[in-house]
């Protein structure tokens, strides 16, 4: 799912987010959502979380969630 629109973006939610140093080389983190820190309802470059683990960045992919109905 894609990481420009806050809608789709809830803490708790696993993401991949590509932090400030790696912007250049595009280097993905995944971690769970703590916060959102970007205030507008969508960013062309992604919205700003804080993971659990502290580290911040932009959200380029929402990781799908699987059912264990």
């Amino acid at each position: 799912m894609d990481g420009t629109r806050r809608a789709n973006i809830q803490p708790g939610q696993t993401v991949l987010i590509v932090q400030k140093q790696d912007q250049l080389t595009g280097k993905l983190t995944q971690g769970m959502v703590r916060e959102i820190l970007t205030r507008s309802a969508t960013h062309p470059h992604g919205i700003k979380v804080r993971l659990t683990n502290g580290l911040v960045g932009r959200v380029k992919t929402v990781v799908a969630q699987e059912d264990h109905a």
